[in-house]
């Protein structure tokens, strides 16, 4: 009886034991896949009250990202385009193109508590940073993340949980060089948009003081994942001609 049970242990052992980089590997191909075509609407609250935005995006892997801002009105036309580690900026309003520099990835995009290096997607969780397993529970694996010494990142330190059941984050704690906590993220209402399932409501809280009361929520409305987009998105030229 007791080969039998230890058999059974042996065979099921490579499904139970995850290691850190092959959970955050799936974690990534999850949330974006060879490339992405999003629809959403950002509702940014502060204490002045909130404000709307809606917005079309296109991805290929980590490499090329391309977003329009739809609403409101006196936004509608800006465009962001990011090759490779690099990322403009149209704004109809003046007839510019304004090149953002790495520096200021960790802006705040168009007001709200994301970052510029969020919305673009610059950094990669899988390359960028080395994963350790904390801890596994039931229902989530839980992860520390500390960049590596070359990689052009803008935190200290991240601490995942994933959900076990769909290799998904259900929360991302951002920490600064110093340790303090910044931000927190979570994910949830994982539905099926496509070939894949996905979390269509995100939230995140800033932490600091300076934010307090803050508060940015994304919705995905609708996502195409695996499909081939035109090339012309990822150009500098796109800055302007799909502004219109």
């Amino acid at each position: 009886m007791m080969t039998k049970v230890l058999a059974l242990l042996l065979l099921c052992s490579p499904l139970l034991a995850q290691s850190a980089q092959e959970i955050i590997q799936k974690v990534e191909d999850n949330l974006r896949g060879e490339s992405a075509q999003m629809e959403l609407s950002m509702i940014v609250h502060t204490s002045r009250g909130k404000r709307t935005m809606k917005m079309q995006s296109y991805s290929v892997g980590d490499e090329k990202s391309f977003i329009k801002i739809l609403y409101p009105l006196k936004d509608r036309g800006i465009t962001f385009l990011k090759i490779d580690d690099t990322m403009w900026q149209y704004v109809p309003r003046i007839e510019r193109i304004i090149k953002i520099p790495a520096s200021m990835m960790l802006q705040s995009w168009m007001g709200s508590d994301f970052s510029n290096d969020d919305l673009v997607k610059e950094s990669s969780i899988a390359e960028d940073y080395r994963q350790k397993l904390l801890a596994s529970d039931a229902e989530s694996y839980t992860l520390e993340l500390l960049p590596k010494e070359q990689a052009a990142v803008v935190w200290g330190r991240l601490q995942m949980r994933v959900s076990k059941k769909y290799f998904l984050p259900t929360e991302v704690k951002y920490y600064d060089e110093k340790g303090t906590l910044i931000r927190i993220l979570s994910y949830k209402e994982v539905k099926k948009l496509g070939d894949r399932f996905y979390p269509t409501y995100w939230v995140m809280l800033p932490q600091t003081e300076e934010k307090k009361g803050r508060k940015t929520e994304v919705i995905v409305k609708d996502a195409t994942f695996n499909e081939a987009i035109d090339p012309a998105y990822f150009t500098k030229r796109a800055l302007k001609r799909f502004s219109r």
